[in-house]
């Protein structure tokens, strides 16, 4: 079986089902024990004090605003190319996830960042690139509202998917485009020697993977949902031309 007759609706629901509960459940594990292990069993750091244990929401949440959005670019380059229309659901039920991701991100690096900075907002190029991109999460969402034939919709959206991915790479790279700015550089790194030290690395990794969890999942129950809704629309279109 190809990979894209999964894409079918039919199919879709039916290996949704069963994902979706197990989804939540190892969601719920992860983020459970990432928080409680990273904000009661692990030291201030010499530095920032307690303020550093923001990190196990900032950091997953950021990364996760940032993918949801790439997340949305892939799914709506499927849906240009090969016209899926689970394809462009799931780039349509990703949006609002990614956007509390986005102010999850923006309010907890604004706590950080008022004792570190002695500011809650500084116009960093990081910040304010994950400040357009919180705009542009805004407007897509407002644009899947703003036109009834779902099909335009899908394109015109797909299309201002493409451009936010400008700044949602922006987001993630700033820091190393510019050399001014108040952002530190990458908390994570595949090189071993810039990770921060093993206590706060491993509840953040169990975090990071209860945020990833938790996005699945949800996008999973909203597209099953925009699958009913786009169901019930051409149920009442087809009773309408009868």
């Amino acid at each position: 079986m190809s990979m894209w007759e999964y894409a079918n609706p039919k199919l879709f629901m039916g290996w949704t089902k069963p994902v979706l509960p197990w989804s939540f459940a190892l969601a719920g594990v992860c983020l459970v024990v990432g928080l409680v292990w990273g904000f009661f069993f692990t030291p201030d750091d010499f530095r920032q004090g307690s303020t550093v244990k923001i990190i196990y929401l900032h950091v997953p949440s950021a990364l996760m605003a940032i993918n949801a959005w790439i997340m949305m670019l892939v799914a709506s380059l499927i849906w240009v190319i090969r016209r899926h229309h689970v394809s462009a659901l799931a780039a349509r039920a990703a949006a609002p996830v990614g956007v509390v991701f986005t102010l999850i991100a923006l309010f907890t690096g604004g706590i950080w960042g008022q004792p570190m900075w002695g500011t809650y907002w500084a116009w960093d190029p990081r910040l304010t690139s994950f400040l357009i991109l919180f705009l542009f999460y805004l407007g897509y969402i407002a644009l899947w509202e703003a036109i009834e034939d779902p099909d335009t919709a899908a394109d015109l959206t797909s299309v201002l998917c493409l451009v936010g991915s400008v700044f949602a790479i922006l987001s993630r790279y700033a820091v190393l485009f510019w050399n001014q700015g108040l952002h530190q550089g990458a908390t994570l790194s595949l090189d071993k020697e810039e990770n921060i030290s093993d206590v706060f690395w491993f509840p953040l990794l169990v975090c990071i993977a209860g945020f990833v969890l938790l996005f699945v999942a949800l996008v999973l129950m909203r597209t099953r949902t925009e699958i009913r809704a786009r169901r019930i629309r051409a149920l009442e279109a087809r009773a309408r031309r009868a």
